[in-house]
């Protein structure tokens, strides 16, 4: 369904299909991140705890005040892609931008013609509390010059489309990396280090290694993967907990059965 697609010449904004992307923002955690128990779909409030703070996610509803319904398609593609604001302010890591690198024009297009089906809706979530110097944002310009390492997706020829597939969704879209690779010091990436498992520090939350060897090593197959993502259920039986229950309730478990094959494919056999 959805490599990628050719990028268009577009000196303005293309029609987009809000079919496609929905599942995309499904894929890439817009719902899981925006979206609070009880509350109005993508109207944000989600809390995040980290050794920085706690970030609070925003309103990403087409309401013209409390959401992002006055901004244009290019001020969201710079935003999702970028990390860049409208009003050219940069974005918390938090978001997770560095992963949606990878969406192309067309990507970007579908997620935005998603947007504008959306309820708009007026909830203003609460402000994010950062001490300081987390609260000061023009500090993440600094920390973008050292740290800031987009996600470069290529093609590799030897290997077969659904492989390619499933690593565009693990290391684009689906950003499994934000979670299962160890960060630094200043909350920068340990891009040697990829899928080698991670702490969530204050949150208090550990995401284990999902390299091909540590899955193998703990009993994972490409069938029992594709399950877990569907179902939330180990192959020991037991169930997901904490933010990867999330996942699969709000993400992984909406992707079609190829996809989830896809990433099992390029998991087992990185």
């Amino acid at each position: 369904m959805f490599l990628p697609l050719p990028t268009p010449d577009l000196p303005q904004q293309i029609s987009g299909d809000p079919k496609r992307g929905a599942y995309l923002a499904r894929l890439s955690g817009c719902v899981t991140c925006h979206t609070i128990e009880g509350g109005d779909p993508w109207a944000g409030g989600v809390e995040l705890a980290s050794d920085f703070g706690i970030f609070v996610s925003p309103n990403i509803t087409p309401h013209p005040e409390s959401g992002i319904g006055d901004w244009t398609f290019h001020e969201f593609v710079r935003a999702v892609r970028h990390g860049v604001s409208p009003d050219g302010a940069p974005y918390y890591p938090a978001f997770p931008f560095e992963f949606y690198s990878t969406l192309t024009d067309r990507d970007l297009a579908d997620m935005w013609a998603a947007v504008q089906e959306v309820p708009p809706s007026d909830f203003v979530p609460k402000a994010s509390e950062l001490p300081l110097p987390f609260n000061i944002r023009q500090g993440v310009k600094l920390w973008r010059t050292f740290f800031y390492e987009p996600a470069d997706y290529t093609v590799d020829e030897t290997r077969s489309t659904t492989w390619n597939r499933g690593r565009y969704m693990v290391e684009g879209p689906a950003h499994c990396s934000a979670c299962h690779t160890p960060r630094n010091f200043a909350g920068g990436l340990d891009t040697n280090a990829q899928f080698s498992g991670a702490s969530g520090g204050a949150a208090g939350w550990t995401a284990p290694p999902i390299t091909t060897e540590a899955l193998a090593d703990a009993g994972w197959n490409r069938q029992n993967l594709v399950t877990a993502l569907r179902t939330g259920i180990t192959p020991t039986g037991d169930a997901f907990g904490g933010a990867m229950a999330e996942v699969v309730h709000l993400s992984t478990g909406y992707l079609l059965d190829q996809h989830l094959e896809d990433m099992a494919e390029y998991l087992m056999d990185q």
